[in-house]
């Protein structure tokens, strides 16, 4: 959305449009115009384009992500857990089994919430002695 913007402003600045109606037509402040009509002029539409993501890669790429999300989708029984049921720690486990690639609690939570889009749940508790009827 945002580079969308920069790439109609960036039409805009080639008809000779003034830095406000530009900032009207793309819904942004002028002083944003302005910073983006400097780094069009020294470095052209290229400038102004989305760059990838700086920093880390992700431990995981998305083959072994979706080696990962088709062994979770068989269940956590079938793994040799007791329950069905998914903590992070055992789905750590599954991943390390799995990939070969040893995760942290919190790198486990971004695998599930971000690339698979899993969302915390909590079984609801019954007491035994529970008589629906």
């Amino acid at each position: 959305m945002a580079e969308a913007r920069r790439v109609r402003a960036v039409e805009l600045f080639e008809e000779g449009a003034s830095n406000a109606v530009i900032a009207r037509a793309v819904g942004v402040c002028a002083e944003s115009v302005r910073r983006w009509r400097r780094v069009w002029e020294a470095g052209g539409v290229s400038a102004l384009r989305r760059r990838a993501s700086t920093g880390r890669p992700p431990k995981l790429d998305d083959a072994q992500v979706e080696t990962v999300r088709a062994a979770l989708a068989r269940g956590a029984q079938a793994h040799g857990f007791e329950a069905d049921l998914w903590t992070l720690e055992r789905v750590g486990a599954v991943v390390e089994h799995v990939t070969g690639v040893s995760l942290s609690r919190a790198s486990v939570w971004r695998l599930l919430t971000g690339r698979l889009g899993w969302s915390l749940q909590r079984p609801e508790r019954r007491a035994v002695e529970r008589d629906e009827s």
